[in-house]
């Protein structure tokens, strides 16, 4: 198999029902998905199976469910079965919940770092902001785009910052308050308390 074709030297490159310009807002959003995965491969590179064994099970899930979201946003046939589902959004939505109830009570900003491995999901949750923008531009230029999509990338967004903390908790790695941060952070109450 050859990795090159020379399809792509005139700008253009092929999605799932087409071929458009290599900077299409499509291909910015599912390329932006793909730096994603490669950050959260970066992280599980750096963490110890042993204190981490629940949170590398995690990210090689996220890792599918990546490549599921970016064939997804790359697809434009009009008969196309989405692979990312409401499922994985849920599931995203009780690990927050735990990974948070296992972090120290927080009520300001903190610093991105701390340990490699966090300082890593830090950038995985800013990379997958941009990822969310571009598919939020997407969904104005194209209604039919997952809306999904979108959601699984605000949740994991926020699951990278609890992990961020949890990973330097277990490492006895304490969080650098933002120092002039105000009180920004409520009590945070699982969905099922009121």
């Amino acid at each position: 198999m050859k990795l090159y074709t020379r399809k792509g030297d005139k700008g253009k490159t092929s999605i799932i029902g087409g071929r458009v310009d290599k900077d299409d807002t499509r291909v910015e959003a599912y390329g932006t998905v793909d730096e994603v995965n490669c950050f959260v491969g970066l992280a599980m590179s750096e963490l110890d199976t042993e204190v981490y064994q629940d949170v590398l099970l995690d990210l090689e899930k996220i890792q599918h469910e990546l490549f599921d979201c970016g064939g997804d946003l790359a697809n434009v046939t009009s008969k196309r079965e989405l692979k990312l589902t409401k499922e994985a959004v849920d599931y995203l939505e009780e690990r927050i919940d735990q990974l948070t109830a296992e972090a120290p009570e927080l009520e300001r900003f903190i610093l991105p770092g701390g340990t490699r491995a966090a300082a890593t999901i830090h950038i995985a949750r800013t990379v997958t902001r941009r990822a969310e923008r571009l598919v939020v531009k997407l969904l104005k230029a194209d209604s039919s785009t997952p809306e999904t999509a979108l959601q699984y990338l605000n949740r994991l967004s926020d699951y990278f910052f609890a992990l961020a903390r949890v990973v330097n908790f277990r490492r006895h790695v304490k969080d650098v308050e933002y120092i002039r941060s105000a009180k920004v952070f409520r009590e945070h109450k699982p969905k099922d308390e009121k």
